[in-house]
């Protein structure tokens, strides 16, 4: 089922859809219901009388210790085949016999050898459950058909329909698994029919219930699916949590897909003659294991601990469901299973619930952080770090959580003070409700980070902030499926902001020297004024170096474009000055050197070294060289 669909499914009443065939009886015996076709003379009673007790005597387990120890349908299936046939025709003679004369004897000896055949099949249908419980299991029933094609139309016993004859026309690509398993169920079926025909359908039933119950039980208890409570998950370790979801989301793959699948395709196969025994038999057999499956997530979903991966292993087990709800709509259709389906629904309408929540704290988190420890170099905050890792790992569950928000009201924009941030929360009406809540997420985390820039005593150093941090938001949306969901106008108004920060931060740091030399540097001066240019060209370039040094843009994209820039306005001004009165202030190099400190490969050089931190080795060697001509001065 998509997972749109999800929505609709949380919103309306619990159905259940029929999932029987149109033209079928919901009576325990449809054969029970009309009279024999045939009008017996009395010689033919005598004959179907004593047809019957021939076979049914030759198989009396009280009778014979041949009978006893014998499988009838293993020793030899025509005759099993026959016995059937002739108890059907025992139980025609017994309507007939009971609306002539219901205390004849010979309706006596017919009950009698009933009774005798009932309690042979009894035997057989135990048998056959129990020595092909391998070849019965949930794995290679629902391995060896699809339901639909597993539903016999035939209800007759005659030689020529018998069920070994129906897996020869398979054909060879069924494997001797499979055609152990087709036998065993048609055989089953045959057994099945005759008794529910015969009016011993309870015992028919019991029988059932009483193996396979155990089989779906132990499947549940060793896919490590168990009872348990609340209590008992709130005092937990997460790491024992996190082994059971894990347990449980490969529990439901396998559950659905073979378990109970392979179960309902066996109970439908086997009790084809009564819709209602059918649904009676698989909702006493999965009721209890199902229970315990789907009721798990609610549990996980209702408790109160909340680590920050629970949001995810809820988003898994909630996709769990979701994807399967078609399976599970189908394998539980039944009225009488109808509270299995309720308690999965319940468990999604929790699950949708605790994501709600869980995104809800996690905004609450960011608002409310007091960390009042500044990143020295101006770098990306750690709640920067820790809040985009959050949201780009959730964004990788986007359908999911397009469904789980697509009913939840948009952010309150007076909730946040007004900022400087121009609000990412689009007016477009369109924009799914997943969308603006993560938008409006990372717009607190914005204002949160604006609040900590202006703890900065520089200013320019505030704004190279901003932008750092911005920076790695706008990258790890960029970088992830976040992409998606904010969408490419987002991203784009928050690139132009973070190119809006570095060009203050630029202005504010590296304005003095840009205003250091002349507006004309190939203009003629004289060379006193020449020595003034360089010394305030000097003083400003070491100051403002010596205070970007240690400053950090860990995204290479925004760092190199800050370097490009400043170099860009820088450079080429100062080569021209350096070209045109460089050898104007003082004849000999010594003394040129008093007043022209840098070559404009040396300032390359020393752009080039900016913002990679205090422990950048790059930096070292022009760091030191610099400082000498710190010491001279």
């Amino acid at each position: 089922m998509p997972i749109k669909g999800m929505r609709s499914l949380c919103l309306h009443a619990l159905k259940a859809p029929s999932f029987s065939n149109s033209g079928r009886s919901s009576s325990p015996s449809r054969a029970s219901q009309s009279s024999p076709h045939l009008i017996f003379s009395e010689s033919m009673i005598e004959q179907t009388v004593e047809a019957a007790a021939s076979i049914i005597m030759k198989w009396n387990p009280d009778a014979s210790s041949y009978a006893r120890v014998t499988s009838l349908f293993y020793s030899c299936k025509s005759e099993a085949m026959q016995f059937l046939k002739c108890v059907n025709d025992l139980q025609k003679v017994m309507h007939l016999l009971v609306s002539e004369d219901s205390a004849s004897e010979k309706l006596i000896q017919a009950q009698n050898l009933m009774q005798i055949a009932m309690k042979r099949l009894q035997k057989e249908f135990y048998q056959i459950l129990s020595m092909n419980r391998a070849h019965l299991d949930p794995e290679s029933v629902s391995a060896r058909s699809s339901r639909a094609s597993t539903r016999s139309r035939t209800s007759d016993y005659e030689d020529n329909g018998s069920p070994d004859n129906e897996i020869r026309n398979a054909g060879d690509s069924i494997s001797e698994v499979e055609e152990v398993s087709s036998i065993a169920m048609a055989d089953l079926k045959s057994i099945a029919d005759c008794m529910i025909s015969c009016g011993y359908a309870k015992e028919c039933v019991y029988i059932y219930k009483i193996t396979r119950k155990s089989i779906i039980d132990e499947g549940i208890h060793r896919l490590g699916i168990e009872r348990i409570s609340s209590s008992q998950i709130n005092k937990m370790d997460w790491d024992v949590w996190d082994l059971k979801i894990k347990s449980w989301l490969e529990a439901v793959k396998i559950s659905m897909r073979t378990l109970f699948n392979g179960e309902r395709i066996l109970c439908d196969h086997v009790f084809d003659a009564s819709d209602s025994i059918r649904e009676s038999c698989f909702a006493d057999i999965s009721r209890e294991g199902a229970t315990v499956l789907f009721l798990y997530p609610e549990l996980i979903a209702k408790t109160k601990k909340s680590p920050p991966a629970k949001m995810f292993r809820v988003l898994e087990m909630y996709t769990a469901i979701s994807e399967h709800w078609q399976e599970i709509e189908s394998i539980f259709s039944f009225e009488l299973i109808s509270p299995t389906r309720l308690q999965a629904l319940n468990s999604l309408i929790r699950l949708k619930k605790s994501v709600r929540s869980l995104l809800a704290d996690f905004e609450s988190t960011i608002q409310k952080d007091s960390s009042k420890v500044l990143v020295p170099d101006g770098g990306v905050h750690q709640l920067t770090l820790d809040s985009m890792n959050y949201l780009s790992l959730i964004a990788d569950y986007g359908d999911v959580l397009a469904d789980i928000f697509a009913d939840w009201p948009p952010p309150a924009k007076s909730v946040l003070p007004e900022s400087y941030f121009d609000s990412p929360v689009s007016d477009d009406s369109t924009a799914p409700a997943i969308s603006l809540r993560i938008a409006w997420v990372i717009h607190v985390l914005l204002c949160k980070l604006d609040g900590k820039a202006k703890r900065y005593k520089s200013v320019s150093l505030s704004y190279l902030f901003l932008a750092n941090n911005l920076e790695h938001v706008v990258a790890r949306a960029r970088s992830s499926n976040l992409q998606y969901l904010l969408g490419e106008e987002w991203i784009a108004k928050h690139e132009a902001k973070v190119r809006q920060f570095a060009a203050n931060f630029e202005r504010l740091a590296w304005g003095q020297v840009f205003a250091s030399l002349s507006e004309n540097p190939t203009a003629p001066i004289s060379p006193g004024e020449a020595k003034e240019y360089f010394r305030k060209f000097n003083s400003s370039f070491e100051e403002a170096y010596w205070k970007q040094k240690s400053c950090v843009i860990p995204e290479q994209k925004l760092r190199d474009d800050i370097k490009v820039s400043i170099t860009s306005k820088l450079l080429p001004v100062y080569r021209q000055f350096y070209d045109t009165h460089g050898l104007t202030v003082g004849e000999e190099e010594r003394n040129r050197m008093l007043f022209v400190k840098f070559t404009p490969e040396e300032v390359g050089n020393y752009l080039s070294d900016l913002f990679f931190g205090a422990d950048n080795s790059r930096s070292s060697s022009s760091s030191s060289s610099l400082g000498q001509y710190r010491d001279r001065r």
